[in-house]
């Protein structure tokens, strides 16, 4: 196989990369991995970085000169120029996990938010359309939009439309065009959908993840609080949220990629049920100040302390939505099947994330 890989030092990216390697090296011919440069750190360097810190799976670190020869760094600058490094191959797998991940619902948001996801999903797929055999498509599960009850894998034919944000908008719009494209230049697109990444569940060291986003920076917000105002915090104890361990989404991503499978959903088969999740985030970073309440709360409405202001003209825009979503499930009988999802409590889950977090100040690898 040749593959070509996006988003590879990110979140899901980097775990993805790592069980592409540990778990389907055999079979790799070449590996194409575009990078940007970080300031004073080469596409090279940041790659070798990765490999060579202790979140990688030893089997890396014990092969790293056999994978090394296999891996090609491509500068993320020469991304949109493929006749540069391919040399002729043709790429088997084009794995597209690269995004840019902003809730923002303000209208202004919305052109970045889309040029980011979409129109970049678009040159991608059009500059590789003469070099690649198949595209994999990493979205979210939340490009559903906010519906209620059973989900299925096929949200092509559900035509979603009660987005919560731009973000959501964006991938739904990549996935409607990756398909008709695909279907127009007859080459196969797949397209898989994690919902909210948490840390490792079977992986070591165990909750670990490379980036904190979403929940962790719901818990950020109030770990780095020194006020004593109490805060209403808008939820719904009917909504759920669907969290899924990074480690079980990339080994699933790892499994199917090379399958006949066109969409899947990448999701827990139960959610974490919304006023315990957030009641059991604050109880583990010591933050006591907070009511529940069902009510939304909004400058109209009026704020009642400075904290509660600050919250909901900062994270409370981009949570709150989640936080008041209609109740749903997903099915995950497909998943299943594919790998079976843990075994877990999923609020102890959720409290031992946070804990994860809190221990190493909620920073952020800089690979």
């Amino acid at each position: 196989m040749i593959i070509l890989i996006t988003g590879a030092t990110g979140t899901l990216g980097s775990q993805v990369l790592f069980s592409l390697l540990e778990e389907r090296f055999s079979g790799i011919e070449k590996l194409y991995v575009p990078v940007r440069e970080k300031k004073t750190i080469s596409p090279e360097k940041r790659i070798l970085n990765m490999f060579n810190s202790e979140f990688a799976p030893s089997f890396i670190k014990n092969n790293l000169k056999d994978i090394l020869s296999k891996t090609v760094v491509i500068s993320a600058k020469d991304i949109f120029k493929p006749e540069q490094f391919l040399n002729g191959k043709k790429i088997s797998h084009f794995i597209h996990l690269a995004g840019f991940v902003n809730l923002s619902t303000r209208p202004e948001a919305k052109a970045e938010i889309f040029k980011e996801n979409f129109e970049f999903t678009k040159s991608i797929f059009e500059t590789y359309t003469p070099f690649i055999e198949k595209f994999t498509y990493i979205s979210t599960a939340f490009s559903a939009g906010n519906v209620g009850g059973l989900i299925s894998n096929d949200y092509l034919q559900m035509k979603p439309k009660s987005h919560r944000n731009h973000y959501e908008a964006s991938k739904f719009a990549s996935e409607q065009f990756l398909t008709q494209a695909g279907a127009a230049q007859n080459i196969p697109v797949q397209i898989l959908r994690p919902s909210v990444l948490g840390g490792n569940i079977t992986n070591k060291p165990s909750f670990f993840i490379s980036k904190y986003m979403v929940f962790y920076l719901f818990a950020k917000f109030f770990y780095n609080t020194t006020t004593t105002d109490i805060i209403r915090i808008t939820a719904n104890s009917n909504s759920g949220l669907n969290i899924i361990p990074t480690d079980y989404a990339a080994k699933v991503i790892v499994k199917v990629f090379d399958t006949t499978i066109k969409q899947l959903n990448i999701v827990h088969s139960k959610t974490t049920h919304v006023t315990r999740g957030v009641s059991r985030i604050l109880e583990t970073i010591d933050f006591e100040n907070f009511k529940l309440t069902p009510n939304i709360i909004s400058a109209t409405t009026g704020f009642e302390s400075k904290l509660e202001k600050f919250y909901y003209e900062t994270i409370g825009i981009h949570i709150t939505p989640y936080l008041t979503s209609k109740p749903c499930e997903w099915d995950t009988t497909e998943l299943e099947k594919i790998l079976p999802i843990p075994k877990y409590n999923l609020e102890e889950y959720l409290g031992s994330t946070i804990t994860f977090a809190k221990t190493n100040e909620f920073r952020n690898q800089k690979w």
